[in-house]
């Protein structure tokens, strides 16, 4: 097909953020390079000296903001991250005075805070996806357990005197030369995450902090996903760890304590958790006005605190929201990104098959299925109905890993899935619409449908590229074409459709993984007479065009009509009766059921 253009096809850099966004008429790297160059310049080496530590907080600082204003989970801890990457350097720079060869050990003072930190959000994340505050309180506990390590293992940390005597980085000079070294650290910093931000992976982590159910339901580990993030953000504290044993020379416990984690939440909030150039700036403005006040004015804590207070009560966006009268808003006036076809996904031989065997499932202590025995073979499309409560929606939960399965087993073509995740479910081509319609709201729509696009296509190195922005398919196209509405907002916040348009969206983005077994959990709910044709015309279009099976639940009758297809009755979480519609109405059973029964 032809390029979109910019309308059709907005640029990430300024959609693919949790919030309305702006942006710099250039590069914030380049802006803040340009910054950080003239500063020596136009005061002394003294204030250098001073602007490169709170550099250096600031780089730490932007891994809390990308956890936090990203991916929307807040890791209290930190600091930890920092101060072994500061332990591992200083100890490393030291050996290296007696033996070069040490040198090369340098890149583990790094990568160990990492892994420690992607394997604690494994961990934490497999277990459920919606251990935010768990998470939370698990990283300030590791932080804790860390200041007292370094206390008490004197023998490698210098206990609380803490490790001293740490070399400058050759060829520089700790109260001159060295502010070059951290002032390219901070520009690459920030370049790296505008860059990464900017990718299908920064698109990805924007999608977890407004959806992760939904994101789940595409077949996407989101555990995986947050952990790689967790894990990146470490990396960014453990070399501002390393940078400052550099340029202080001595590493102490408090450089793992909670008041410097602390520090890192507070000045991410101040600069603008969303923004890596905000967070960075926030730990260089609250901590450069925090060493002014406190020489000249008593109170200097007072008066940090009623600036922390002022700006997250009227500058939710923190610092970085000031320059919205000067920044550009709307989509970014960046070069859009060429049109290609998306990658083929692989379609598996053989019969569409789902069995329910004797499922049972409860929660809360209610009983909500009881023994549910289905089966479908083959493609096509069924319906289920029955009353409110009867256990239709459980199913799809249970199925996809939203209930837990008490007994029994649920079986897709003859492999058993009986509490597998939904993201495991979902890469075995099913797809799922919920009852109430479920996309990223703060991504555009076209957004929205390519992050559907990229579901069992983007492999880890293609979420780092470009080119995914730009794919293309011929299923994407058609069904833009069954619903046009949508073809002509693709620019818009999927979050400002109407509830007609959110429901079209939704079963787009479910459809375009070219699921070979679709769940429609009321499609048509909210929607006009007009709308509910167009939408069941829209199905079995889609449905025939795929050669999938779908079950669809549904109340309205007539819909259930339009729909064709055998029909499964539901009733306190059993199956009732299955036939045909005319059989379906003609069950005594059914009929007592929907019109009431004598006792």
């Amino acid at each position: 097909m032809d390029s979109l253009d910019a309308v059709e096809h907005p640029s990430c850099a300024a959609l693919c953020r949790p919030a309305r966004r702006w942006r710099l008429p250039g590069s914030e790297a380049l802006w803040l390079g340009a910054a950080l160059v003239v500063l020596p310049f136009a005061s002394n080496d003294f204030v250098a000296y001073q602007i490169a530590l709170f550099l250096i907080y600031g780089i730490a600082t932007q891994g809390v903001a990308l956890c936090w204003g990203r991916l929307g989970f807040l890791p209290l801890g930190h600091a930890l991250f920092f101060g072994l990457g500061a332990y591992l350097a200083g100890g490393t720079l030291k050996a290296a005075q007696q033996q070069p060869l040490w040198y090369l050990a340098l890149p583990l003072a790094l990568l160990l805070p990492a892994a420690v930190a992607y394997v604690t959000a494994r961990l934490v994340f497999a277990r459920s996806h919606r251990s935010g505050p768990f998470f939370s309180l698990i990283t300030l506990a590791m932080t804790m357990l860390g200041f007292l390590a370094a206390q008490q293992w004197s023998a490698v940390t210098g206990g609380f005197n803490g490790m001293a005597d740490i070399p400058e980085l050759p060829g520089t000079e700790r109260y001159s030369s060295f502010y070059w070294v951290v002032a390219a650290c901070a520009v690459g910093s920030t370049a790296l995450l505008g860059l990464v931000l900017r990718r299908p992976l920064g698109m990805l982590w924007s999608a977890v902090a407004q959806n992760e159910d939904r994101l789940q339901l595409f077949g996407y580990a989101t555990d995986r996903i947050k952990a790689f993030a967790f894990g990146f953000s470490a990396l960014l504290a453990a070399a501002a760890g390393a940078l400052f044993a550099l340029h202080q020379g001595i590493v102490t416990p408090l450089t793992m304590g909670f008041v410097l984690s602390t520090e890192f939440v507070i000045w991410a909030a101040v600069g603008g958790k969303a923004s890596p150039l905000g967070a960075l700036l926030g730990a260089v403005f609250i901590g450069y006005a925090s060493s002014e006040l406190r020489d000249h004015f008593a109170y200097w804590e007072v008066a940090v605190g009623a600036i922390f207070i002022g700006v997250v009560r009227f500058l939710p966006e923190g610092l970085a929201g000031l320059g919205r009268p000067l920044w550009r808003r709307g989509p970014a006036a960046a070069p859009g990104v060429p049109a290609t076809d998306a990658p083929a996904r692989h379609a598996p031989d053989g019969r569409i098959g789902l069995a329910f065997e004797q499922v049972h499932a409860a929660q809360g202590g209610v009983r909500i299925l009881d023994g549910l025995a289905l089966a479908l073979d083959g493609p096509g499309l069924r319906c289920v109905i029955g009353p409110n409560g009867a256990g239709k929606t459980s199913a799809f939960n249970v199925m996809t890993g939203r209930l837990p399965l008490r007994s029994g087993r649920i079986l897709l073509d003859g492999a058993d899935i009986s509490g597998a995740a939904a993201w495991r479910v979902a890469r075995r081509d099913v797809g799922r619409k919920l009852q109430i319609p479920s996309v990223f709201s703060e991504l555009s729509v076209s957004q929205n449908l390519d992050v559907a696009l990229w579901a069992g296509r983007l492999g880890p190195a293609m979420s780092l590229a470009r080119a995914p922005l730009g794919w293309r398919s011929p299923l994407r196209d058609e069904l833009l074409d069954l619903f046009p509405a949508l073809r002509e907002q693709l620019a818009t916040r999927a979050g400002s459709l109407s509830q007609g348009h959110r429901q079209a969206l939704e079963f787009v983005m479910t459809v375009l993984p070219q699921p070979r077994l679709v769940l429609l959990d009321e499609p048509c709910a909210g929607l006009s007479p007009a709308e509910t044709h167009h939408m069941i015309d829209a199905i079995k279009t889609v449905i025939d065009r795929l050669g999938a099976a779908a079950l669809v639940i549904e109340h309205d009758i007539s819909a259930v009509a339009a729909i064709g297809g055998d029909v499964y009755v539901l009733h306190q979480g059993r199956l009732l009766a299955q036939g045909s519609l005319a059989e379906i109405q003609g069950d005594p059973a059914v009929r007592a059921v929907y019109a009431g029964a004598r006792k």
